[in-house]
């Protein structure tokens, strides 16, 4: 049989990984359009409006539908399509619960070391830094990826890989729910620059008592539910 049948190996193998670079397209573009914001919550998607933005075929449109649905993204309707799922306000109390658990932890121990804090302290403020040249540049999206940044970077420094596991875990969700945030109450990206910048002060001074304290406060007020 020659190279082009099924026997041959080069395009079966071609034939096979093409519709899955589609899909993982199709998938990576809606999926950043959905933590951004691009959609809100609620509207509905076709596998035909996108396949044609995305200059490829409906089916692996549709397997990054099935993918995102899977994830908790969407809600697939046979024949309407497929709704950006909202986030229910039980699920943001405990997202930011978790996230507060896990930092405050992150924050115990890095205090408890000596000299730990240093580093740390820094690399938030460079991270601050950054987020508010975002913020002046109205980059909603480079905002909100330098806040799950700061945060990431807390719990990176307590060391432990499965409380590091655990809050990888909720980063989409942090990224889509500071984006909803931000969005419907832009005075709140300042409040998130002066509230981060007290947060690193607080682990400066080794109080990680007053972190604790302070971070439910700052999830509270940026997200408008009680931690």
């Amino acid at each position: 049989m020659s190279a082009s049948g099924v026997g041959g190996g080069e395009p079966v193998v071609g034939a096979a990984t093409e519709p899955e670079s589609a899909a993982g397209r199709a998938y990576a573009v809606l999926r950043n359009r959905i933590l951004d914001g691009e959609f809100e919550d609620g509207s509905m998607l076709s596998e035909g409006r996108v396949a044609a933005e995305l200059g490829m075929s409906r089916t692996p449109v549709r397997e990054a539908f099935l993918q995102l649905q899977a994830e908790g993204w969407m809600r697939l309707y046979p024949k309407r399509g497929a709704m950006v799922r909202p986030v229910p306000p039980h699920e943001f109390r405990e997202v930011l619960q978790a996230r507060q658990i896990i930092e405050s932890a992150a924050v115990r121990t890095v205090c408890a070391s000596a000299g730990g804090s240093e580093r740390l302290v820094r690399r938030l403020r460079e991270v601050t830094e950054e987020q508010r040249r975002a913020w002046e540049q109205d980059d909603l999206a480079a905002f909100t990826r330098a806040d799950v940044e700061f945060h990431r970077e807390v719990v990176a420094a307590g060391g432990n890989s499965i409380l590091q596991g655990f809050h990888q875990l909720l980063q989409d969700r942090h990224r889509r729910m500071t984006t909803q945030s931000i969005s419907d109450d832009t005075t709140r990206a300042e409040r998130v620059l002066a509230q981060h910048a007290g947060l690193a002060r607080l682990i400066e001074e080794g109080d990680a008592e007053g972190y604790a304290r302070a971070t439910a406060e700052h999830l509270s007020d940026i997200h408008g539910s009680t931690v």
